[in-house]
Protein backbone atom coordinates (compact mmCIF):
# COMPACT_ATOMS: atom_id res chain seq x y z
CA UNK A 1 0.00 0.00 0.00
CA UNK A 2 2.93 2.46 1.04
CA UNK A 3 4.39 1.56 -2.73
CA UNK A 4 1.58 2.58 -4.28
CA UNK A 5 0.74 5.89 -2.40
CA UNK A 6 4.75 6.81 -3.41
CA UNK A 7 3.93 5.91 -7.07
CA UNK A 8 0.70 7.84 -7.05
CA UNK A 9 2.72 11.10 -5.19
CA UNK A 10 5.37 11.08 -8.34
CA UNK A 11 2.60 10.71 -11.05
CA UNK A 12 0.92 13.92 -9.38
CA UNK A 13 4.04 15.87 -8.87
CA UNK A 14 4.99 14.95 -12.46
CA UNK A 15 1.24 15.85 -13.77
CA UNK A 16 1.36 19.51 -11.47
CA UNK A 17 5.25 19.99 -13.04
CA UNK A 18 4.72 19.36 -16.43
CA UNK A 19 1.06 21.63 -16.00
CA UNK A 20 3.06 24.19 -15.12
CA UNK A 21 5.49 23.82 -17.81
CA UNK A 22 2.75 23.64 -20.38
CA UNK A 23 1.59 27.22 -18.93
CA UNK A 24 4.74 28.52 -19.87
CA UNK A 25 4.97 27.40 -23.18
CA UNK A 26 1.45 27.91 -24.40
CA UNK A 27 1.51 31.57 -23.41
CA UNK A 28 -0.39 33.32 -26.22
CA UNK A 29 -3.05 35.76 -27.06
CA UNK A 30 -5.57 33.10 -27.06
CA UNK A 31 -5.76 33.08 -23.26
CA UNK A 32 -4.37 37.02 -22.81
CA UNK A 33 -0.48 35.60 -21.83
CA UNK A 34 -2.51 35.31 -18.26
CA UNK A 35 -0.78 34.86 -14.85
CA UNK A 36 -2.21 34.70 -11.76
CA UNK A 37 -1.14 38.01 -9.50
CA UNK A 38 0.79 35.87 -6.94
CA UNK A 39 2.98 34.21 -9.54
CA UNK A 40 3.74 38.17 -11.47
CA UNK A 41 4.70 39.86 -7.80
CA UNK A 42 7.12 36.50 -7.25
CA UNK A 43 8.34 37.38 -10.75
CA UNK A 44 8.90 41.33 -9.93
CA UNK A 45 10.77 40.45 -6.76
CA UNK A 46 13.39 37.79 -8.59
CA UNK A 47 13.95 40.28 -11.51
CA UNK A 48 14.30 43.69 -9.56
CA UNK A 49 15.96 42.12 -6.14
CA UNK A 50 13.05 43.85 -4.24
CA UNK A 51 10.64 42.73 -1.55
CA UNK A 52 6.70 43.14 -1.91
CA UNK A 53 4.61 42.80 1.26
CA UNK A 54 1.19 41.17 0.81
CA UNK A 55 -1.31 38.67 2.66
CA UNK A 56 -2.86 35.86 0.37
CA UNK A 57 -6.39 36.89 0.43
CA UNK A 58 -4.65 40.18 -1.11
CA UNK A 59 -3.78 38.27 -4.04
CA UNK A 60 -6.03 35.67 -3.95
CA UNK A 61 -8.14 34.85 -7.60
CA UNK A 62 -6.26 37.54 -9.21
CA UNK A 63 -5.19 37.21 -12.41
CA UNK A 64 -2.76 39.83 -14.57
CA UNK A 65 -3.76 39.72 -18.29
CA UNK A 66 -0.71 39.84 -20.86
CA UNK A 67 1.88 39.79 -17.57
CA UNK A 68 5.07 39.52 -18.98
CA UNK A 69 4.76 43.00 -21.49
CA UNK A 70 4.05 44.79 -18.37
CA UNK A 71 7.17 44.45 -17.39
CA UNK A 72 9.50 47.19 -17.94
CA UNK A 73 13.28 48.55 -17.62
CA UNK A 74 11.80 50.11 -14.02
CA UNK A 75 10.46 48.62 -11.04
CA UNK A 76 7.80 51.38 -10.37
CA UNK A 77 6.92 51.19 -14.05
CA UNK A 78 6.16 47.60 -13.86
CA UNK A 79 4.15 47.78 -11.18
CA UNK A 80 2.23 50.32 -11.73
CA UNK A 81 1.57 48.44 -15.03
CA UNK A 82 0.56 45.61 -13.20
CA UNK A 83 -1.41 46.80 -10.67
CA UNK A 84 -3.47 49.45 -11.85
CA UNK A 85 -5.98 47.17 -13.66
CA UNK A 86 -6.87 45.35 -10.64
CA UNK A 87 -7.37 48.86 -8.80
CA UNK A 88 -4.05 48.16 -6.89
CA UNK A 89 -0.86 49.74 -5.67
CA UNK A 90 2.12 49.50 -3.72
CA UNK A 91 3.47 51.97 -0.54
CA UNK A 92 7.07 52.18 -1.17
CA UNK A 93 8.00 51.76 2.70
CA UNK A 94 12.35 52.05 2.12
CA UNK A 95 14.21 51.77 -0.66
CA UNK A 96 13.68 48.13 -1.91
CA UNK A 97 10.67 47.19 -0.17
CA UNK A 98 6.86 48.06 -1.23
CA UNK A 99 3.72 47.50 0.85
CA UNK A 100 0.55 45.77 -1.81
CA UNK A 101 -2.37 47.86 -0.94
CA UNK A 102 -5.99 48.51 -2.71
CA UNK A 103 -6.18 51.60 -4.86
CA UNK A 104 -6.95 54.91 -3.00
CA UNK A 105 -8.71 57.12 -4.90
CA UNK A 106 -8.61 59.81 -2.19
CA UNK A 107 -4.69 59.43 -1.55
CA UNK A 108 -2.43 61.46 -4.34
CA UNK A 109 1.21 62.01 -4.63
CA UNK A 110 2.21 65.73 -3.21
CA UNK A 111 3.05 66.64 -6.33
CA UNK A 112 -0.21 65.90 -8.28
CA UNK A 113 -2.19 67.60 -5.74
CA UNK A 114 -0.05 70.64 -5.87
CA UNK A 115 -0.50 70.51 -9.85
CA UNK A 116 -4.41 69.92 -9.40
CA UNK A 117 -5.02 73.22 -6.58
CA UNK A 118 -2.41 75.26 -9.59
CA UNK A 119 -5.07 74.70 -12.35
CA UNK A 120 -8.07 75.17 -10.35
CA UNK A 121 -6.43 78.61 -9.07
CA UNK A 122 -5.97 78.99 -12.94
CA UNK A 123 -9.61 79.46 -13.02
CA UNK A 124 -9.56 83.00 -11.24
CA UNK A 125 -7.74 85.42 -10.84
CA UNK A 126 -9.54 87.90 -8.58
CA UNK A 127 -12.58 88.37 -6.07
CA UNK A 128 -15.41 89.06 -9.43
CA UNK A 129 -14.31 85.79 -10.88
CA UNK A 130 -13.56 83.49 -7.55
CA UNK A 131 -17.00 84.52 -6.49
CA UNK A 132 -18.82 83.53 -9.46
CA UNK A 133 -16.70 79.93 -9.03
CA UNK A 134 -17.63 79.47 -5.56
CA UNK A 135 -21.62 80.57 -6.58
CA UNK A 136 -21.26 77.91 -9.16
CA UNK A 137 -20.03 74.81 -6.81
CA UNK A 138 -22.14 75.54 -3.74
CA UNK A 139 -25.20 74.06 -5.42
CA UNK A 140 -24.20 71.33 -6.62
CA UNK A 141 -22.74 70.33 -3.57
CA UNK A 142 -25.87 69.76 -2.18
CA UNK A 143 -27.57 68.28 -5.46
CA UNK A 144 -23.84 66.09 -4.82
CA UNK A 145 -24.75 64.88 -1.49
CA UNK A 146 -29.11 64.78 -2.50
CA UNK A 147 -29.65 67.33 -0.03
CA UNK A 148 -31.15 69.40 -2.96
CA UNK A 149 -34.15 70.32 -1.81
CA UNK A 150 -33.53 69.65 1.80
CA UNK A 151 -35.83 67.24 3.26
CA UNK A 152 -38.63 68.13 5.31
CA UNK A 153 -37.43 69.41 9.01
CA UNK A 154 -39.24 66.57 11.47
CA UNK A 155 -41.96 68.73 13.63
CA UNK A 156 -40.28 67.58 16.73
CA UNK A 157 -38.71 68.78 19.80
CA UNK A 158 -35.05 67.72 20.79
CA UNK A 159 -34.64 65.36 23.94
CA UNK A 160 -32.70 66.80 26.78
CA UNK A 161 -31.15 65.28 29.06
CA UNK A 162 -30.58 66.37 33.19
CA UNK A 163 -28.06 69.32 33.23
CA UNK A 164 -24.36 68.20 35.21
CA UNK A 165 -23.04 71.67 36.65
CA UNK A 166 -19.28 71.93 36.94
CA UNK A 167 -16.37 74.48 37.57
CA UNK A 168 -17.22 77.48 35.17
CA UNK A 169 -19.31 75.28 32.95
CA UNK A 170 -22.75 72.75 32.32
CA UNK A 171 -23.24 69.86 30.67
CA UNK A 172 -26.56 68.42 29.06
CA UNK A 173 -26.90 65.67 26.75
CA UNK A 174 -29.31 67.08 23.61
CA UNK A 175 -30.35 64.94 20.43
CA UNK A 176 -32.24 66.39 17.18
CA UNK A 177 -34.03 64.39 14.79
CA UNK A 178 -32.85 65.26 11.50
CA UNK A 179 -35.02 62.64 9.26
CA UNK A 180 -38.24 60.56 10.94
CA UNK A 181 -36.98 58.59 13.30
CA UNK A 182 -32.91 59.41 12.91
CA UNK A 183 -31.34 61.78 15.17
CA UNK A 184 -28.24 63.48 16.04
CA UNK A 185 -26.57 62.91 19.39
CA UNK A 186 -24.40 65.57 21.51
CA UNK A 187 -23.54 67.06 24.77
CA UNK A 188 -23.80 70.40 24.74
CA UNK A 189 -20.64 72.87 27.23
CA UNK A 190 -22.21 75.94 28.20
CA UNK A 191 -20.65 78.84 30.03
CA UNK A 192 -22.00 79.79 33.73
CA UNK A 193 -23.09 82.88 34.42
CA UNK A 194 -23.23 84.71 31.45
CA UNK A 195 -24.60 87.94 30.23
CA UNK A 196 -25.73 88.70 26.97
CA UNK A 197 -25.56 86.41 23.76
CA UNK A 198 -23.67 83.63 23.63
CA UNK A 199 -20.78 82.53 21.08
CA UNK A 200 -21.33 78.86 19.32
CA UNK A 201 -19.13 76.41 18.30
CA UNK A 202 -19.92 72.98 16.49
CA UNK A 203 -17.52 70.61 17.94
CA UNK A 204 -17.76 67.39 15.24
CA UNK A 205 -15.81 64.12 16.82
CA UNK A 206 -13.40 62.61 14.05
CA UNK A 207 -11.96 59.08 13.92
CA UNK A 208 -10.22 58.87 17.28
CA UNK A 209 -10.83 55.86 19.45
CA UNK A 210 -13.65 56.14 21.82
CA UNK A 211 -15.36 58.92 19.88
CA UNK A 212 -16.87 62.15 21.13
CA UNK A 213 -16.69 60.64 25.16
CA UNK A 214 -12.38 60.90 24.92
CA UNK A 215 -11.08 62.96 27.48
CA UNK A 216 -8.84 65.44 25.11
CA UNK A 217 -12.45 66.04 23.42
CA UNK A 218 -14.22 66.61 26.95
CA UNK A 219 -11.53 69.11 27.78
CA UNK A 220 -11.19 70.81 24.71
CA UNK A 221 -15.65 71.46 24.60
CA UNK A 222 -15.62 72.11 28.56
CA UNK A 223 -12.43 75.27 28.13
CA UNK A 224 -14.27 76.67 25.11
CA UNK A 225 -17.62 76.60 27.70
CA UNK A 226 -15.37 77.67 30.85
CA UNK A 227 -14.13 80.60 28.01
CA UNK A 228 -17.55 82.24 27.47
CA UNK A 229 -18.90 79.91 24.44
CA UNK A 230 -21.35 77.22 24.17
CA UNK A 231 -19.57 73.96 22.13
CA UNK A 232 -21.62 71.16 21.02
CA UNK A 233 -19.44 68.20 20.47
CA UNK A 234 -21.86 65.75 18.24
CA UNK A 235 -21.52 62.17 16.91
CA UNK A 236 -20.68 61.25 13.41
CA UNK A 237 -23.11 59.39 11.36
CA UNK A 238 -23.08 55.37 12.75
CA UNK A 239 -20.65 57.09 15.45
CA UNK A 240 -20.68 57.52 18.89
CA UNK A 241 -24.74 56.51 20.27
CA UNK A 242 -25.40 56.75 16.81
CA UNK A 243 -24.56 53.17 16.57
CA UNK A 244 -27.92 52.56 18.62
CA UNK A 245 -29.70 52.74 15.44
CA UNK A 246 -26.70 51.52 12.57
CA UNK A 247 -23.77 49.49 12.42
CA UNK A 248 -20.13 50.96 12.72
CA UNK A 249 -20.05 49.50 8.94
CA UNK A 250 -22.47 51.77 8.01
CA UNK A 251 -20.62 54.99 8.49
CA UNK A 252 -17.96 53.40 5.67
CA UNK A 253 -21.17 53.40 3.30
CA UNK A 254 -21.16 56.86 1.35
CA UNK A 255 -24.39 57.73 2.31
CA UNK A 256 -22.77 58.54 5.92
CA UNK A 257 -21.61 61.89 4.20
CA UNK A 258 -25.12 63.29 3.30
CA UNK A 259 -26.51 61.85 6.75
CA UNK A 260 -24.07 63.86 9.06
CA UNK A 261 -23.76 67.10 7.01
CA UNK A 262 -27.92 66.88 7.39
CA UNK A 263 -26.77 66.53 10.60
CA UNK A 264 -24.80 69.56 10.86
CA UNK A 265 -27.50 71.76 9.18
CA UNK A 266 -30.36 70.63 11.50
CA UNK A 267 -27.44 71.61 14.45
CA UNK A 268 -27.26 75.57 13.39
CA UNK A 269 -31.36 75.49 12.52
CA UNK A 270 -31.52 74.51 16.45
CA UNK A 271 -28.97 76.80 17.75
CA UNK A 272 -29.08 79.66 15.51
CA UNK A 273 -32.87 79.92 16.69
CA UNK A 274 -32.13 80.47 20.51
CA UNK A 275 -32.45 83.38 21.81
CA UNK A 276 -29.21 83.03 23.90
CA UNK A 277 -26.84 82.52 20.91
CA UNK A 278 -25.17 85.44 18.98
CA UNK A 279 -25.34 84.43 15.52
CA UNK A 280 -22.68 86.48 14.54
CA UNK A 281 -20.15 84.52 16.39
CA UNK A 282 -20.75 80.64 15.50
CA UNK A 283 -18.03 78.68 14.79
CA UNK A 284 -17.24 74.94 13.82
CA UNK A 285 -14.05 72.85 14.83
CA UNK A 286 -13.48 69.16 13.98
CA UNK A 287 -10.40 67.02 13.91
CA UNK A 288 -9.54 64.34 11.33
CA UNK A 289 -12.57 63.45 9.53
CA UNK A 290 -14.71 65.61 11.25
CA UNK A 291 -11.99 68.68 10.09
CA UNK A 292 -13.20 67.61 7.14
CA UNK A 293 -16.70 67.75 7.93
CA UNK A 294 -15.90 71.15 9.20
CA UNK A 295 -14.72 72.15 5.47
CA UNK A 296 -17.63 71.29 3.94
CA UNK A 297 -19.90 72.95 6.41
CA UNK A 298 -18.29 76.03 5.98
CA UNK A 299 -18.27 75.87 2.00
CA UNK A 300 -22.37 75.00 2.36
CA UNK A 301 -23.50 77.11 5.04
CA UNK A 302 -23.01 81.00 5.59
CA UNK A 303 -24.08 80.72 8.93
CA UNK A 304 -21.00 79.56 9.68
CA UNK A 305 -18.45 83.05 10.55
CA UNK A 306 -15.38 81.06 12.12
CA UNK A 307 -13.86 77.60 10.76
CA UNK A 308 -10.97 75.56 12.28
CA UNK A 309 -10.08 72.40 10.19
CA UNK A 310 -7.63 70.69 12.80
CA UNK A 311 -4.92 68.19 11.08
CA UNK A 312 -7.30 67.52 8.04
CA UNK A 313 -7.02 69.86 4.77
CA UNK A 314 -4.72 68.68 2.08
CA UNK A 315 -4.71 69.03 -1.54
CA UNK A 316 -3.44 65.69 -2.09
CA UNK A 317 -5.65 63.95 0.28
CA UNK A 318 -9.29 63.99 -0.37
CA UNK A 319 -10.43 61.83 3.26
CA UNK A 320 -9.91 58.27 3.63
CA UNK A 321 -13.78 57.57 4.96
CA UNK A 322 -16.47 57.71 2.62
CA UNK A 323 -17.99 60.28 5.39
CA UNK A 324 -15.18 62.64 4.00
CA UNK A 325 -15.47 61.55 -0.19
CA UNK A 326 -18.06 58.92 -0.53
CA UNK A 327 -20.64 61.33 -2.35
CA UNK A 328 -19.60 63.04 -5.38
CA UNK A 329 -18.93 66.33 -3.73
CA UNK A 330 -15.25 66.83 -5.27
CA UNK A 331 -17.14 66.12 -8.99
CA UNK A 332 -18.54 69.60 -8.24
CA UNK A 333 -17.80 72.98 -10.62
CA UNK A 334 -15.73 70.57 -12.70
CA UNK A 335 -13.74 69.09 -10.30
CA UNK A 336 -12.35 70.79 -6.72
CA UNK A 337 -10.86 69.78 -3.76
CA UNK A 338 -10.53 70.29 0.18
CA UNK A 339 -8.61 72.94 -0.52
CA UNK A 340 -10.59 75.16 -2.66
CA UNK A 341 -13.21 74.40 -0.46
CA UNK A 342 -11.88 75.26 2.69
CA UNK A 343 -11.18 78.71 0.45
CA UNK A 344 -15.25 79.09 0.32
CA UNK A 345 -14.86 79.69 3.52
CA UNK A 346 -13.22 83.74 2.86
CA UNK A 347 -12.72 86.37 4.24
CA UNK A 348 -14.75 84.54 7.30
CA UNK A 349 -11.78 83.70 9.83
CA UNK A 350 -10.08 80.64 9.06
CA UNK A 351 -7.57 78.39 11.05
CA UNK A 352 -5.36 75.34 9.85
CA UNK A 353 -3.55 73.35 12.70
CA UNK A 354 -1.59 70.42 10.67
CA UNK A 355 1.57 68.40 12.09
CA UNK A 356 4.50 67.18 10.48
CA UNK A 357 3.35 62.87 10.37
CA UNK A 358 0.00 62.80 8.43
CA UNK A 359 -1.48 64.35 4.80
CA UNK A 360 -1.16 67.66 6.36
CA UNK A 361 2.84 67.66 6.36
CA UNK A 362 3.11 70.30 3.64
CA UNK A 363 0.44 72.53 4.21
CA UNK A 364 3.15 75.39 4.78
CA UNK A 365 4.47 75.31 1.44
CA UNK A 366 1.70 75.19 -1.32
CA UNK A 367 -2.08 74.65 0.63
CA UNK A 368 -1.90 77.68 2.84
CA UNK A 369 -0.16 80.12 0.16
CA UNK A 370 -2.73 79.23 -2.05
CA UNK A 371 -5.43 80.26 1.13
CA UNK A 372 -3.36 82.90 1.54
CA UNK A 373 -3.88 84.42 -1.84
CA UNK A 374 -7.72 83.92 -2.00
CA UNK A 375 -8.37 86.23 1.12
CA UNK A 376 -6.39 88.33 -0.60
CA UNK A 377 -9.09 88.74 -2.65
CA UNK A 378 -10.94 90.31 0.14
CA UNK A 379 -8.22 92.06 1.68
CA UNK A 380 -8.15 89.47 4.79
CA UNK A 381 -5.06 87.89 4.59
CA UNK A 382 -4.62 88.10 8.12
CA UNK A 383 -7.86 86.39 8.49
CA UNK A 384 -6.76 83.14 7.73
CA UNK A 385 -4.08 81.26 9.45
CA UNK A 386 -1.57 77.89 9.83
CA UNK A 387 -0.74 77.15 12.41
CA UNK A 388 2.28 74.17 11.96
CA UNK A 389 3.69 71.55 14.35
CA UNK A 390 6.21 69.65 12.63
CA UNK A 391 7.47 67.33 15.16
CA UNK A 392 3.46 66.24 16.06
CA UNK A 393 0.79 63.32 15.07
CA UNK A 394 -2.25 62.93 13.82
CA UNK A 395 -4.53 64.35 16.83
CA UNK A 396 -6.42 66.60 18.64
CA UNK A 397 -3.57 67.18 21.68
CA UNK A 398 -2.83 70.43 23.66
CA UNK A 399 -0.78 71.78 21.43
CA UNK A 400 -3.50 71.65 18.62
CA UNK A 401 -6.28 72.99 20.56
CA UNK A 402 -4.11 75.71 22.45
CA UNK A 403 -3.98 77.59 18.74
CA UNK A 404 -7.80 77.19 18.56
CA UNK A 405 -8.09 78.69 21.95
CA UNK A 406 -5.88 81.45 20.68
CA UNK A 407 -7.89 81.82 17.32
CA UNK A 408 -11.60 81.88 19.21
CA UNK A 409 -10.42 84.28 22.07
CA UNK A 410 -8.92 86.59 19.41
CA UNK A 411 -11.80 86.53 16.71
CA UNK A 412 -14.75 85.47 19.35
CA UNK A 413 -13.71 88.01 22.05
CA UNK A 414 -13.68 84.90 24.83
CA UNK A 415 -12.40 85.10 28.34
CA UNK A 416 -9.65 83.72 27.75
CA UNK A 417 -8.15 84.76 31.64
CA UNK A 418 -11.04 82.35 33.07
CA UNK A 419 -8.78 79.47 31.42
CA UNK A 420 -5.23 80.29 32.13
CA UNK A 421 -3.14 80.38 35.31
CA UNK A 422 -1.03 83.02 36.94
CA UNK A 423 1.78 82.35 34.38
CA UNK A 424 -0.65 83.07 31.38
CA UNK A 425 -0.63 79.26 30.55
CA UNK A 426 -3.97 77.23 29.34
CA UNK A 427 -5.11 74.93 32.87
CA UNK A 428 -7.18 72.34 31.33
CA UNK A 429 -7.02 70.73 35.08
CA UNK A 430 -10.42 72.28 36.12
CA UNK A 431 -12.37 70.29 33.88
CA UNK A 432 -14.59 67.00 34.91
CA UNK A 433 -13.93 63.90 32.80
CA UNK A 434 -17.36 62.29 32.65
CA UNK A 435 -17.86 58.62 32.20
CA UNK A 436 -19.03 57.67 28.69
CA UNK A 437 -22.51 56.77 29.90
CA UNK A 438 -22.77 59.92 31.21
CA UNK A 439 -22.37 61.47 28.05
CA UNK A 440 -25.67 59.27 26.70
CA UNK A 441 -28.53 60.83 25.88
CA UNK A 442 -31.12 57.43 25.23
CA UNK A 443 -30.03 55.74 28.49
CA UNK A 444 -26.89 52.81 29.28
CA UNK A 445 -28.16 50.71 27.19
CA UNK A 446 -30.32 52.51 24.55
CA UNK A 447 -33.53 52.02 26.67
CA UNK A 448 -34.64 55.54 25.71
CA UNK A 449 -34.59 55.55 21.88
CA UNK A 450 -37.57 56.48 21.14
CA UNK A 451 -40.20 53.71 19.50
CA UNK A 452 -40.08 55.54 15.58
CA UNK A 453 -36.55 55.14 15.68
CA UNK A 454 -34.69 54.09 12.08
CA UNK A 455 -33.10 50.87 12.71
CA UNK A 456 -30.87 49.79 10.22
CA UNK A 457 -28.94 50.60 7.08
CA UNK A 458 -31.56 49.27 5.11
CA UNK A 459 -34.65 51.68 6.50
CA UNK A 460 -32.22 54.67 5.79
CA UNK A 461 -31.79 54.22 2.46
CA UNK A 462 -35.96 54.24 2.29
CA UNK A 463 -35.35 58.05 3.16
CA UNK A 464 -32.97 57.96 0.56
CA UNK A 465 -34.23 55.85 -2.77
CA UNK A 466 -32.36 58.08 -5.43
CA UNK A 467 -29.21 56.94 -3.40
CA UNK A 468 -29.26 52.86 -3.73
CA UNK A 469 -27.03 51.22 -6.07
CA UNK A 470 -28.27 49.96 -9.17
Amino acid sequence: MSRYFKYLVMFLTACLLNANSLSAQTQNTDNLYKKTLSEVLKDIQTRFKVQIKYSEPQVKDKWVNYADWRFRADVDETLANVLTPLDMKVNKEKTGVYKLKEYEYYRWEVQDGWAYLDGLASKYHDKASWEKRKDSIKPQLYQALQLSPLPAKPNSKPIITLKRVFDGYSVENIALEILPGVWINGSLYKPLNTKGKIPFVLSPDGHWEKQRYRADCQIRCATIARMGAMAFSYDLFAWGESMLQFKYEDHRRSLAQTVQTLGGIRILDYFTSLKETDTNRVGISGGSGAGSHSILMTAMDARIKLSAPVVAMSSYFYGGCPCESGMPIHQCGGGTDNVELAAMAAPRPQLLVSDGSDWTAHTPEHDFPYLQKMYGYYGAENKVENVHLPTEKHDFGINKRIALYDFLIKNFKLNGAAVKDKAGKYDESKVTIEKENALYVFGDKGEKLPKNAVMGFENLEKLFPQSKTK
